[in-house]
C-alpha cells in the first residue's frame, strides 16, 4: 500500500497529477420522493426513498501534509474539528485500515457551493468524496469493502454518493439500489436563508400524525400509492416527500416557493430531504432560467443545474 509520497499519480482520464494533491467534485443530491414509515427500536424511522445526483457541487481539495490531519471549509459556521464529516470521513478510513492513534499526513479543503442544512446532501457528498480522495492518496483500492461501511458511518445518504445517479434507499436510506437513470432534466434548486434541522422536520411530522390520529382522521400518507421503481419510468405523479407537509405548515415561504416552481410549469416541485430546500424539475432550460428568476428573493440562494446519471459523474469526478 502507497503512504501517499509517490511521486506521480495516475488520473482516471489517463493523465497525471502530482503526488499528494488530489482535487474532486463532491456532487449534491435530491430526494424525488421520501416514504417515512414507523420509528424503529433504534430511534431512526424507516424509509423508502428515491435519491437524484445534480450537477450542483462543492470541490474537495486533499493535500499531503506532515503532522495531524486539518479540515478546512470556506463556508461560515462549518464546523472544521472532529464535528465536520470530513474529518470524519479521513478518521474512518485511517481506523478502518488498522493506522494508529488520530489521522496525520492530510489537509481537506472544502470550497462550498452546496447550501448548508438544505436536504443537498452536502456535508455527507463532501465526506465521502473524501473518501475517495484519500484512496487516491493512500493507494487504497476504491472497491473496498470498508468504504461502504465508512460511508454508511457518516450519514444515512453516505453509501448513496458512492453510487449515485437514480437510485432507491431503504432502511434509513442506507441500503442503496441503483435504478434506471431518470432522463436528464433541468433542475431549479432554491435554499432560503434559514434551514430546517432533520431532528425539527421529523419532530413536527411525529407531532402532525399524533394529531391526525387522535382526531381519527385516514393517514392516506402511510398508504399513498408508490411510484415504480424497477424496470420502468417514474410516475411523476406519485412522487411525494411526507416531510414537506409538516415542514410547510411550518415555513410558509417554503411552501409558497414550490407552488411558484410547480405553477411555473416544473414536472415535479418538492422540497428535498427534511429541508429547507425546494427543487423543481423542467424539460427547457430557457423555462427553468425564468422561473428561477422569479424565486430569488431576498437572501434566498437560486441555481438551475442538472440531473446527472452514473456515467458523467464518473467522468467528471476529478478535476
Amino acid at each position: 500500500m502507497s503512504d501517499g509520497t509517490t511521486r506521480w499519480l495516475n488520473t482516471a482520464e489517463g493523465g497525471e497529477r502530482a503526488a499528494g494533491l488530489v482535487k474532486l467534485r463532491a456532487h449534491a443530491k435530491i430526494n424525488l420522493d421520501i416514504h417515512v414509515g414507523a420509528r424503529r427500536a433504534d430511534g431512526f424511522h424507516d424509509l423508502r426513498t428515491i435519491m437524484q445526483s445534480i450537477e450542483l457541487h462543492d470541490t474537495v481539495t486533499l493535500r499531503v501534509i506532515d503532522g495531524p490531519c486539518r479540515v478546512r471549509c470556506s463556508a461560515t459556521g462549518v464546523p472544521t474539528d472532529e464535528n465536520n464529516l470530513a474529518w470524519r470521513a479521513v478518521c474512518g478510513l485511517w481506523s478502518a485500515l488498522g493506522r494508529p492513534g488520530d489521522p496525520r499526513g492530510v489537509a481537506v479543503t472544502i470550497a462550498k457551493r452546496i447550501p448548508v442544512a438544505a436536504g443537498l446532501g452536502g456535508g455527507t457528498s463532501d465526506a465521502v468524496a473524501v473518501l475517495r480522495g484519500m484512496c487516491r492518496l493512500w493507494g487504497v483500492a476504491p472497491d473496498l469493502p470498508c468504504l461502504g461501511e465508512v460511508a454508511a458511518g457518516l450519514g444515512a445518504d453516505g453509501p448513496f454518493f458512492l453510487v449515485g445517479g437514480t437510485v432507491l434507499g431503504l432502511g434509513r436510506g442506507e441500503e442503496v439500489y441503483p435504478l434506471e437513470e431518470l432522463q436528464r432534466h433541468w433542475v431549479v434548486v432554491a435554499a432560503p436563508p434559514r434551514g430546517v434541522s432533520t431532528a425539527s422536520a421529523y419532530g413536527w411530522l411525529a407531532r402532525d400524525r399524533a394529531a391526525s390520529a387522535h382526531r381519527g382522521e385516514s393517514r392516506n400518507r402511510r398508504t399513498r400509492r408508490l411510484p415504480p421503481v424497477v424496470g420502468a419510468s417514474l410516475d411523476f405523479g406519485a412522487l411525494k416527500n411526507d416531510l414537506e407537509q409538516p415542514v410547510t405548515r411550518r415555513r410558509s415561504e417554503i411552501r409558497r416557493t414550490v407552488r411558484m416552481l410547480a405553477g411555473g410549469g416544473a414536472k415535479v416541485a418538492a422540497m428535498t430531504g427534511s429541508g429547507s430546500a425546494v427543487f423543481g424539475l423542467f424539460t427547457n432550460r430557457a423555462v427553468a432560467l425564468e422561473v428561477a428568476r422569479g424565486v430569488s428573493y431576498d437572501g434566498w440562494k437560486v441555481t438551475v443545474t442538472q440531473t446527472m446519471d452514473r456515467v458523467r459523474l464518473t467522468r467528471r469526478l476529478w478535476l
